[in-house]
C-alpha cells in the first residue's frame, strides 16, 4: 500500500483496457497540448481521453465546503437515467480511456449508478468513483464487485468519530469502515481483483494529527492505496478554520501582509481543457470539475452530439481565453490542478 500512485495489479488492469484507438487518440490529444504551449495558440487534436459523469447531485451528508453538502447549487438536482448514458458512451467509448463516476453528490445515491458501471465494463472502459462510504452496505459492496467497477475513492476523513464528523457532518466513521470491510470480503471471496481500494484523507486542520493513524488503520482494513488530499477553500483569503498548520497540506500560504494566496503559479494553460471534460446528470457540459455550478457550459449533450460540442465555438472560446489569462478566470483562479500531465 502506497501513499499515491497504482500498484502493479491496478496498473496492468488498467494496461489490459489500451487498444490502438485510444492510443493513437491519447497520442493525438497530448501532442495538440504541447504543440498548444509552444505556438501559444489553441489547438485541440483528438477526443477526450477522461470523462467524467455525474451519478447525482443529491448527497446525504453536509460537508463545509462542498456545495452538494451545503445544497448550495443554482443547477437543478436530480439523477443520471442510464439510457441517457449509454447514449453518450456509446458515442465516445472507443476513444475514451477514462470513466469518472463523479462531480458532485454521492453516486450510490442513484439507484441505476452500479448498472451504468456494468455497462462501462462492457466497453472495457477504466472506470472510477468517489464516495463518501455510507451506502457500502454487505448487498452494495458485493454489487460494486460483481459491477466490475476498477477503482473506489473512499473519503475517511478521521480516525476517530469526533474528529470525521468536523468536516463530514451527518457522518457515521463505523459505517465507513464496515464498509470497507464489506468490499474487501467481497474482493476475497469473489476472487476478483477489483476494485482497487484507495481511502482518500482530505487534510483539515481538525484531522492533520491523525494522518500516521490513518495509514496504520488502512493497513488493518485492507485497503490497497491512501490518498492524502489538499483541500479547496472557499474563502481563504484571511485564513480558514479549515486550513491545516502543517503548510505542507495546504493549498494556500501566508503573505507578508497577513492574507493568503493558492501556493501554485497560475500558467496560461491547462491540460484538463485538452483530454478531459465533465457532463452533469442532465446533460451539460463543463469544462472541468472546479465549474460546480457550471456557469461556463460548453454544450448540452441533450440537444447535440458530442463531437459537435467539443469542436464547438464555446469550447474554442474557453481554451483560447485561458491561453490569454487563466486568472481573469473565476472557476481557475482557486484551482491547483490542471497544469500537469498525469499520464
Amino acid at each position: 500500500m502506497g501513499h499515491s500512485g497504482i500498484s502493479l495489479a491496478d496498473g496492468l488492469n488498467f494496461l489490459r483496457k489500451m487498444t490502438l484507438r485510444r492510443l493513437w487518440n491519447a497520442t493525438r490529444v497530448l501532442s495538440s497540448y504541447y504543440l498548444t504551449r509552444w505556438t501559444g495558440k489553441a489547438i485541440q487534436w483528438g477526443k477526450p481521453m477522461t470523462l467524467s459523469f455525474e451519478p447525482t447531485t443529491a448527497c446525504n451528508l453536509r460537508c463545509p465546503e462542498c456545495p452538494s453538502g451545503l445544497r448550495a447549487f443554482t443547477r437543478p438536482t436530480g439523477n443520471l437515467k442510464s439510457d441517457f448514458f449509454r447514449r453518450t458512451v456509446d458515442q465516445l467509448h472507443s476513444h475514451l480511456i477514462w470513466l469518472i463516476f463523479y462531480f458532485q453528490g454521492e453516486p450510490y445515491i442513484n439507484p441505476e449508478f452500479l448498472e451504468m458501471v456494468r455497462y462501462a465494463r462492457q466497453k472495457n472502459l477504466y472506470t472510477i468513483t468517489s464516495t463518501n462510504g455510507h451506502f457500502l452496505d454487505d448487498r452494495n459492496a458485493r454489487r460494486t464487485v460483481e459491477s466490475g467497477l476498477d477503482r473506489i475513492i473512499i473519503s475517511v476523513d478521521g480516525t476517530t468519530q469526533e474528529v470525521y464528523e468536523q468536516y463530514r457532518v451527518g457522518g457515521d466513521l463505523e459505517k465507513v469502515l464496515q464498509g470497507i470491510r464489506n468490499l474487501v470480503k467481497w474482493k476475497r471471496d469473489l476472487k476478483s481483483g477489483t476494485p482497487h481500494i484507495m481511502v482518500q484523507f482530505l487534510v483539515v486542520r481538525p484531522n492533520e494529527h491523525q494522518i500516521p493513524e490513518l495509514f496504520e488503520m488502512a493497513r488493518e482494513l485492507g485497503a490497497d492505496e491512501v490518498r492524502l488530499k489538499t483541500a479547496q477553500l472557499y474563502d481563504y483569503r484571511h485564513g480558514h478554520d479549515l486550513m491545516p498548520t502543517d503548510e505542507r497540506y495546504a493549498r494556500y500560504r501566508k503573505q507578508d501582509d497577513g492574507t493568503y494566496e493558492v501556493k501554485h503559479v497560475l500558467n496560461n494553460h491547462c491540460w484538463k481543457l485538452w483530454h478531459a471534460c465533465v457532463v452533469t446528470w442532465d446533460g451539460k457540459v463543463a469544462p472541468c470539475c472546479f465549474d460546480k455550478d457550471v456557469k461556463h457550459r460548453m454544450g448540452d449533450l441533450r440537444e447535440q452530439p458530442f463531437d459537435e460540442v467539443w469542436t464547438g465555438a464555446a469550447y474554442r472560446d474557453f481554451r483560447n481565453r485561458l491561453m490569454k489569462g487563466r486568472d481573469q478566470i473565476d472557476i481557475c483562479v482557486n484551482c491547483s490542478e490542471g497544469c500537469r500531465v498525469w499520464f
